[in-house]
């Protein structure tokens, strides 16, 4: 009795195998290369917000420190945004009656804060803490890139795992002295990172607990 497939039904059914799992393999690459690129991780992204907040034109030209605003990073996790009183501390007397202004005004007369979206969105199973990065020499310039060049703030960097791993593992390269912690413009040097790392004791964690929680 002759053989149901012949040698060319083995010839294809290897060339469909090998197809198989040429092209799980490719979307398995794709996938990953997709989480790792811009249109995931939204890097260079401009979202829009209530106010046309310019960074350039308050941290550049006015000298406005990161601190005066966002406060809270150097004593809690997160950085906070400053309520709308707070900016009429100055424009009570500068652009008092620009309309680019009208929805702070209107916040500060009703009380309802405004509804700003979030640039820096780190998913809800990562646990960052900015005071622990600021208090131990990390600058915002770091993660947060140029803010004194933006017209709108937006991402420079994944956030990703990896990124942060990199950071963690080798932070020395990223340190600075806390009085220059919101500099921007001056990268820090590994030399003065070492000492900075040697003086405040910074040995970052890099097990899984560090972040998720």
């Amino acid at each position: 009795m002759s053989a149901p497939f012949g040698r060319r039904a083995d010839r294809w059914l290897r060339l469909a195998l090998l197809a198989a799992l040429l092209c799980g393999g490719g979307a398995l690459a794709l996938l990953m290369a997709w989480v790792r690129s811009p249109l995931h991780t939204d890097e260079g992204k401009v979202l829009d917000q209530p106010v046309q907040f310019d960074h350039r034109h308050h941290v550049r030209d006015d000298g406005i420190d990161c601190r005066h605003c966002h406060f809270d990073a150097w004593r809690s996790p997160t950085a906070g945004v400053p309520g709308t009183a707070l900016c009429m501390n100055c424009h009570r007397q500068v652009l008092v009656d620009s309309p680019l202004l009208a929805p702070v005004r209107r916040s500060v007369a009703t009380g309802e804060p405004l509804r700003w979206r979030r640039v820096h969105d780190l998913p809800d199973f990562v646990f960052f803490d900015h005071r622990a990065h600021v208090r131990r020499g990390v600058g915002c310039e770091t993660c947060h890139g140029r803010v004194d060049r933006m017209a709108q703030v937006h991402t420079v960097a994944s956030l990703g795992m990896a990124w942060c791993l990199d950071c963690h593992r080798d932070p020395v390269p990223h340190l600075r002295p806390l009085d220059r912690i919101t500099e921007m413009g001056r990268p820090p040097s590994r030399a003065e990172g070492r000492v900075i790392a040697d003086a405040l004791d910074v040995h970052p964690p890099t097990h899984c607990s560090t972040c998720h929680r």
